[in-house]
C-alpha cells in the first residue's frame, strides 16, 4: 500500500472508529474540557448582554447577571418602551416593570409578570449559557451510546440526553464538533403521555462564533429553528 493511501486509511478508520467507541461520559467530558477547561462552571459569575432578533418582531436586548457562588440572578429586558426585570437573590423573586416594583396583581396579571417566570428564566439562561457542564446536572441522564450523524451537510458525534420525571420530559441531542468536541447543535423534542419521542415537536438550535467569559468559551451567536419545517423562529447575540 502506498504511504499517502496508507495515511488516508488510517485518518478515515481513526475517526470512524472515534464515534464507534468513545463513550457518551467520556464525549462529554471531552467537550467540557474544550469549553470549560480550568473548570470554572462551578464559580461563574458575569454580566452580559444578549440581543434577541425576531422576524416581524422588535429587537428585545436582554442585560443578564449571572453570580452562582451567591445563588444570584437578574433579568433587565428592554423591548420597545417596555422594560421588565427579574431579580432571584437566594431564591427570594423581585420584579420590576418600567421602574416600578410596587405593582398590583391586575399589573401583574395583564403583563404576565410572576416568580414563576422569573424562576423559569433563571433556569433558562443558566442551562443554556451553562452547556455542556449543566449535562452534569443531578437527574441528566447521559446515553452511553454515541452516534455519528450528518446535519445540514457536516459530520457531528451525537449525545442523547434525557431528564427524570422530576426534572423534564424532553428528550435533548446534542452534537459536538469530532475534531475539537465543541458543540455545535442542540436539539430537543417533546414526548407524548407514554415517554414516545414525538418526531414534529420541539427545535433545534445552530451555534457560531464563540465568545470567552471567565475563561468558559460560550456560543456567541444561537439561531433557532422548528424541527418539522425548519422554519425560522429568532437568533440571539451575545454582547459581552
Amino acid at each position: 500500500m502506498k504511504p499517502l493511501t496508507f495515511l488516508f486509511v488510517f485518518i478515515f478508520s481513526f475517526h470512524y472508529l472515534t464515534a464507534q467507541t468513545i463513550s457518551g461520559s467520556s464525549l462529554l467530558e471531552k467537550a467540557i474540557e474544550y469549553h470549560d477547561p480550568n473548570k470554572q462552571w462551578s464559580t461563574f459569575k458575569a454580566e452580559f448582554d444578549i440581543e434577541m432578533e425576531m422576524p416581524k418582531n422588535s429587537k428585545r436586548i436582554s442585560h443578564v447577571t449571572i453570580n452562582l457562588p451567591t445563588e444570584f440572578f437578574k433579568v433587565k429586558a428592554t423591548k420597545d418602551t417596555i422594560v421588565t426585570e427579574y431579580t432571584v437573590d437566594k431564591g427570594m423573586c423581585t420584579i420590576s416593570l418600567n421602574g416600578k416594583t410596587d405593582l398590583s396583581k391586575a399589573e401583574l396579571f395583564s403583563n404576565n409578570l410572576s416568580c414563576d417566570r422569573a424562576n423559569m428564566y433563571k433556569n433558562y439562561y443558566t442551562y443554556l449559557y451553562g452547556l455542556p457542564m449543566k449535562l452534569k446536572d443531578e437527574g441528566t441522564n447521559i446515553s452511553e451510546t454515541v452516534e455519528r450523524k450528518t446535519f445540514k451537510g457536516k459530520s457531528y458525534l451525537v449525545l442523547k440526553v434525557t431528564y427524570d420525571k422530576t426534572v423534564g420530559s424532553d428528550v435533548w441531542y446534542f452534537y459536538f464538533n469530532p475534531e475539537t468536541f465543541a458543540m455545535e447543535i442542540y436539539q430537543f423534542f417533546k414526548t407524548d403521555e407514554k415517554g414516545n419521542l414525538k418526531p414534529d415537536s420541539g427545535e433545534y438550535i445552530m451555534l457560531s462564533d464563540t465568545e470567552t467569559i471567565n475563561q468558559i468559551k460560550i456560543p456567541k451567536v444561537r439561531a433557532w429553528y422548528y424541527n418539522k419545517d425548519d422554519a425560522y423562529l429568532a437568533t440571539d447575540i451575545l454582547k459581552n
